[in-house]
């Protein structure tokens, strides 16, 4: 009888409620995937002490917060670890990971959700929101009168799957759309391709500017006080990434001055963002809180779905999928 691969889901029961792998939620993934499910056998824990228990014979670890210290010695038998989010950034650096195993990273998995964002941020930012909703905050009248979004240039920062999420649903709204990727290969729904390099020729031609990038020692800070300066007073931003690839002391005092017309916020350096920050009271600014890729109710459908297609992939010698490239840092 072959062996089955061992998988274990070390879940955050603190966690909110759609970030949770439960046993429930595990049986409804494998009678989807029946015939991969046959081939696998799954433990879950919720704890450290679940955590240690399973990894002598685990093969594959799926979690977001574990223990990672001496990891080599704790799972001698682990193939692959999924991480049950895009970003990898606060695993960075990755000296923890042994040198035989492989990451993986939930890419994919956030694209229904973040493209409706898309749409909802430009389209809010199109039409002047940030600003009415400071002026109603003031309890003034003041018209403000836009025009249709069609037409308008789209910059796009990072190009992978959220962006690339983007970068269609700007095309279907009619934009002209520009990319910014490490490596500036063409895109399909992306009319200019341009690297990083090229951001200070770039911004000044953007009525829209939506950041996805991951953030990695060469994103850090990438749009900068210079860079910020080069967007045009009538431009708009969006962060969907990470916070630190954008300056936001830069970017509040421009919204503050009017030398941008608005920005919407999902990420931000400290999660919850604490009550003193003086995003709060930036105006033309729209704080969401971290919610604009995950669903609630097939975050975690999708994720599990995605870690029984690899259980079937690795079982079948073919090429896991969002394999991680360590020295990209993504």
């Amino acid at each position: 009888m072959t062996q089955k691969l061992r998988i274990h889901l070390q879940s955050n029961p603190k966690a909110p409620e759609l970030f949770r792998m439960t046993r429930e939620r595990y049986r409804a993934a494998a009678k989807r995937q029946p015939e991969i499910a046959r081939r696998v056998t799954c433990t879950i824990a919720t704890d450290k002490n679940g955590f240690y228990r399973a990894m002598p014979r685990a093969e594959v670890l799926v979690g977001w917060g574990f223990p990672r210290k001496a990891l080599d010695v704790t799972a001698p038998n682990l193939k692959w670890i999924h991480i049950i989010g895009a970003g990898i950034d606060h695993f960075l650096p990755l000296d923890w990971l042994p040198k035989k195993v492989k990451l993986v990273n939930n890419k994919g998995v956030h694209v229904p959700k973040v493209s409706e964002y898309v749409v909802m941020s430009l389209l809010m930012l199109a039409n002047a929101v940030p600003s009415l909703v400071s002026q109603q905050q003031k309890r003034q009248w003041r018209e403000i009168y836009s025009t249709t979004i069609r037409g308008k240039t789209l910059l796009v920062i990072g190009t992978g799957h959220m962006g690339g999420a983007a970068a269609r649903k700007g095309k279907e709204l009619g934009l002209h759309v520009l990319g910014v990727r490490r490596t500036p290969r063409p895109h399909r729904y992306i009319d200019e391709m341009y690297a990083p390099s090229d951001l200070l020729q770039i911004l000044p031609r953007a009525d829209f500017v939506i950041v996805t990038a991951p953030l990695t020692s060469q994103t850090r800070g990438l749009l900068g006080k210079r860079e910020l300066d080069a967007m045009k007073p009538e431009a708009s931003l969006v962060n969907l990434g990470r916070a630190e690839v954008v300056d936001y002391d830069v970017l509040r005092s421009k919204l503050k001055r009017g030398h941008l017309k608005g920005a919407v916020l999902d990420v931000f350096d400290s999660e919850p963002l604490p009550a003193s920050s003086p995003l709060w009271k930036t105006p033309n600014l729209i704080i969401t809180p971290h919610v604009a890729s995950d669903d609630a109710e097939t975050y975690m459908p999708l994720t599990l779905d995605l870690v029984l297609e690899n259980a079937g992939r690795y079982l079948d010698k073919r090429r896991l999928k969002n394999l991680v490239v360590p020295s990209r840092e993504y």
